[in-house]
């Protein structure tokens, strides 16, 4: 069980409506929830559902998808795990939490699952369907009753319910409705306004261009399962809302991006669908027209950033969207972007690898690549959100960025974000966020295409039809004239020209907040998705009298400025990160051929501190106690 769930009191009696006087509410500051069940059998867009009624209701939410790594997994087996984790709480939610406080199975095997990933503890409730016990397949009933046992000795709650057969009362095919169903008992489970999920589900189903009488099945479907929780679980949780003072929207950080892409005046997006960034083209595809923008999908990741080049290049900044593969594929053309200064804003929404890796897991590994993979020098802008939010207003500045520097902006999110579901203040529109029109004042006379300013590097952008504008644009090393130049003077100052840029927007930038003392024993640094979980671990280490603080940095290239200053107030500096790193203890590794994590490589040659760093690859997101558990080990070690 969860901490909150732990130490949170019952009340005395329910005066809820619907909730039976004998009931008591237990009122929690959080809860987590998981639903579990065989690909296919919709338990994501149940617990999405649920999240959603939640953050509605003025819940702090954070989601997470639980993907297996095949596409069909073979049915009731570890390793088909499908489903989904809900956290919500009375107050801002921002990672996935620990140990799950109730999880609703749709059969006994994928718990052990998420048993393997450590997401369940002792006291965990499990809502278990019981049709597997009286399988005509005495295999099964073994194999459930041996599970039952399992299970009781490891310490969870377990309870059987009748999904599968009170859901055949109402539908043929119980695993088209079972879902619903759940989300009903959820809702009677921790007093969730069951005509708000009702609403929900009718949007749902209108939004798929489902008719009334699919939408009334549903609909019974959600009440019977209220109805049943109401009636035969002596349990029921309060979760209180936070009463925002402003409007709050709900979504994941795939919306984010493609809302904020809208957001910002982008016309173009251009993209081949990976896993996990494709959800970016189904939601701008529905709506992009309607801010004027056009999806194009490419017949493959290299046409698809060549496509994107060809509007930023005719004055219509354009994105492209991938994820690790894409980035390899698109490499050669990402170097032309940035010798011939062509604006474009580049998402790479990681996930494992290398090669076809985890296409559907999380990891941070993309940050090196990001940084290095053209050929030759080729600086660019690189920035990471850490939250939905920043997910969607980051759009606005690559775009803008993009412009400024005539070169392509990187903004890494990667699959925590992207499948996750949370909320944030409503955005209020800025016609500033906008794409101004496309010049087509005459050129200044006399000007070249690339008429670098010597203390920022920067150039005006002719664009193809402007008066005088016309140049011919080239991918080899070329002069100011964009006249191909092979001389070394004017190789080593094209590389200048180019490099500052960087240089001069760090000098725009501000140093990171810290999140937590100033100064002390410890500072853990992270960028992107792993923020929350991250602060989280720290709070829980400056409890017990540890000072400690973190920070979270959103650019890493170039890296935001007072580092060194910062790092010198600790004992202590180390990275926490979703990719790979050797640990000292290992066989044969010591200390001048340890592999460090991707971020504390950079660190240590951009500060010349010894920055230590910790991380893991589970395929993931990493919970906040076990980053507790890594930094007081490391506090335990440290000389």
């Amino acid at each position: 069980m969860s901490e909150a769930a732990q130490s949170s009191s019952d009340a005395e009696a329910s005066t809820t409506p619907g909730v039976p006087t004998a009931v008591p509410v237990r009122n929690l500051s959080q809860q987590i929830v998981e639903i579990v069940s065989d690909s296919g059998e919709g338990a994501q867009t149940a617990g999405l559902l649920f999240g959603t009624v939640c953050a509605k209701m003025g819940n702090g939410l954070w989601t997470v998808e639980i993907i297996p790594a095949e596409i069909e997994p073979p049915a009731r087996s570890r390793a088909g795990a499908s489903g989904i984790r809900i956290r919500f709480g009375n107050g801002p939610v921002a990672n996935i939490g620990d140990q799950a406080d109730l999880v609703v199975a749709f059969n006994e095997q994928v718990l052990y699952g998420r048993i393997d990933q450590q997401a369940l503890g002792a006291g965990t409730v499990l809502l278990i369907d019981g049709r597997w016990g009286s399988s005509e397949d005495a295999k099964i009933r073994e194999a459930y009753e041996r599970a039952l046992e399992d299970f009781h000795l490891k310490g969870y709650d377990v309870r059987e319910i009748p999904i599968h057969d009170e859901t055949a009362r109402l539908v043929e095919n119980p695993r088209r409705g079972k879902n619903m169903w759940v989300v009903g008992l959820l809702c009677a489970l921790h007093n969730r306004d069951l005509e708000l999920a009702m609403t929900e589900v009718r949007e749902l189903f209108r939004r798929k261009r489902k008719g009334e009488e699919v939408i009334a099945q549903n609909h019974a479907l959600l009440r019977a399962g209220y109805d049943w929780a109401i009636e035969h679980l002596d349990m029921c949780f309060d979760i209180p809302s936070e009463v925002s003072e402003e409007p709050r929207v709900v979504m994941s950080g795939n919306s984010a991006i493609a809302m904020g892409c809208m957001a910002a005046g982008i016309e173009v997006c251009s993209m081949y669908p990976i896993t996990p960034a494709t959800s970016v083209s189904h939601f701008l595809a529905a709506d992009f027209h309607k801010a004027g923008g056009v999806v194009h999908q490419a017949e493959d990741e290299i046409a698809a950033v060549g496509f994107a080049l060809g509007a930023s290049y005719s004055g219509k900044t354009a994105i492209t969207i991938t994820s690790g593969p894409g980035m390899a594929l698109k490499t050669e053309l990402l170097g032309l972007a940035v010798m011939a200064e062509i604006p474009l804003v580049v998402v790479d929404v990681q996930r494992g690898g290398p090669a076809t890796g985890l296409p559907t897991k999380v990891e941070q590994g993309d940050l090196l690549h990001a940084y290095f993979g053209q050929p030759g020098d080729a600086p660019k802008i690189i920035m990471a959100p850490s939250s939905h939010e920043e997910c969607f207003h980051f759009m606005v500045t690559a775009r803008q960025l993009a412009e400024s520097f005539r070169t392509p902006v990187f903004v890494l999110s990667d699959a925590n974000l992207a499948t996750a579901q949370a909320c944030f203040p409503r955005p209020e529109l800025n016609e500033d966020w906008l794409s101004p029109p496309v010049d087509q004042a005459p050129w200044k006379e006399g000007a070249p295409a690339y008429d670098w300013d010597p203390e920022t590097g920067l150039s005006p952008r002719p664009i193809p039809g402007q008066p005088g504008g016309a140049y011919v644009l080239t991918g080899l090393a070329h002069d100011e004239e964009s006249h191909i130049a092979y001389e070394s003077a004017i190789n080593q100052h094209a590389m200048q020209m180019r490099s500052r840029k960087l240089a001069a927007l760090q000098k725009a930038l501000r140093p990171p907040q810290i999140h937590g003392d100033e100064e002390g024993e410890l500072l853990v640094v992270g960028w992107g998705s792993t923020r929350g979980a991250i602060e989280e671990a720290v709070d829980r280490l400056r409890k017990d009298g540890v000072r400690a603080g973190a920070i979270c940095l959103r650019f890493l290239s170039p890296m935001e400025p007072g580092l060194k200053e910062i790092f010198a107030r600790y004992r202590r500096v180390m990275t926490v990160e979703i990719n790979y790193s050797d640990d000292l203890g290992d066989p044969v590794v010591d200390p001048s051929s340890r592999r460090y994590s991707q971020l504390a490589w950079l660190l240590r040659a951009a500060t010349l501190v010894d920055v230590d760093c910790w991380s893991r690859v589970p395929g993931q997101p990493l919970p906040p106690q076990m980053i507790e558990e890594a930094l007081r080990s490391r506090l335990e070690g440290a000389a």
